[in-house]
């Protein structure tokens, strides 16, 4: 069984030791994921052994399937679980239309944004809202103004729609004058930053992680197994997909992603270790992130049950100094992905 954990010095709220990610659920053929996504049926009996497993953390988004993939969430947990006994996320300001104003932070997106998620998702109030990106980190809103951003997420707050606020990729300046803008003026802050981080993108670990510590902030890293590459779907190259997600559109995304020259080198001693320790591959690679100062709850995907019970138990594992060393061996710095828009 998970464990519990407290999101952050800065909130009193309570979550699991993993976050299930939802970009995969919704419906198949849908989105930017379409062609690896779960339709209800299929999403129902991760749903069922995640509550099992003591896992009541759930991250989505406005954009995971157009709007599927909440709308599949929500039926499946107000089916599933009383509502106090979950903690539902959701994100938004990627573009859910055509129109300028579908997509942002500004007042109205933000608005307008968290009406259609809680409509979508069939509840009154989600417990945390995570921006999507900075304000100003956004294709064609370059220049909303972070006050404009703050106020209104501060207002959903006062609403009753948003219990808690968090962000996601970004500089660890425009988080700090994000963070900062809202004490000067009296705004709800960020509890938590769920940014890119694990074996084979550690470039993190400079200055965001380090601020997330230093302030309380709960950090929730994303694809914490580099999108499969840390589980062995690529087989040593982006050319040997296993995966129907690894053959398919997502690959291009992954490639996009990862530049280092050591990453599959990095994924062969996980590897290695794995067989050390007589676990998978992708336990290995959680364990290591679980090890990190400031790490909250990861965000987890997967589409098998067997999937879902490895990373569990991987919560249990405790490398040895030694194994946490040689999987960190390898690493050489990598540009920051957000210098080139693409993280």
């Amino acid at each position: 069984m998970l464990k519990s954990v407290q999101l952050g010095r800065n909130s009193g709220l309570m979550v699991s030791r993993l976050c299930l990610g939802t970009m995969n659920f919704g419906e198949p053929g849908r989105g930017h994921q379409g062609d690896w996504t779960l339709g209800i049926d299929d999403a129902r009996p991760l749903f069922k052994a995640a509550i099992d497993k003591g896992l009541y953390y759930f991250d989505c988004a406005d954009i995971y399937g157009v709007g599927a993939s909440e709308m599949v969430v929500g039926a499946l947990l107000r089916e599933l679980l009383p509502r106090d006994q979950y903690v539902l996320t959701t994100k938004i300001s990627n573009p859910m239309g055509r129109n300028p104003n579908q997509g942002g932070l500004s007042r109205k997106h933000v608005m307008e944004g968290v009406d259609a998620s809680l409509k979508r998702l069939g509840v009154d109030y989600v417990d945390q809202l995570i921006i999507h990106r900075h304000p100003q980190g956004i294709a064609g809103h370059e220049s909303s103004p972070i006050e404009e951003t703050m106020e209104a997420l501060n207002d959903v707050v006062k609403a009753g729609k948003v219990l808690y606020l968090g962000a996601s990729s970004m500089f660890a300046w425009q988080f700090a004058e994000l963070q900062l803008t809202a004490q000067m003026n009296g705004w709800a802050r960020f509890v938590s930053m769920q940014n890119h981080y694990n074996l084979v993108y550690r470039e993190e670990e400079r200055e965001m992680n380090p601020y997330c510590v230093k302030s309380g902030v709960a950090i929730t890293p994303w694809s914490p197994l580099a999108r499969g590459i840390l589980a062995g779907a690529y087989q040593g190259g982006f050319g040997g997909g296993a995966t129907a997600r690894s053959q398919g559109r997502d690959r291009i995304r992954t490639e996009s992603l990862y530049h280092g020259d050591a990453v599959f080198d990095i994924a062969a001693r996980v590897m290695e270790t794995a067989d050390k320790y007589g676990k998978a591959p992708a336990q290995i690679a959680l364990a290591w992130l679980l090890s990190k100062p400031g790490v909250t709850a990861p965000v987890v995907g997967v589409s098998r049950v067997e999937q879902l019970e490895q990373l569990v138990a991987a919560t249990d594992i405790e490398l040895a100094a030694e194994d946490i060393a040689y999987l960190e061996e390898l690493y050489q710095p990598v540009q920051n992905l957000l210098s080139i828009g693409s993280s």
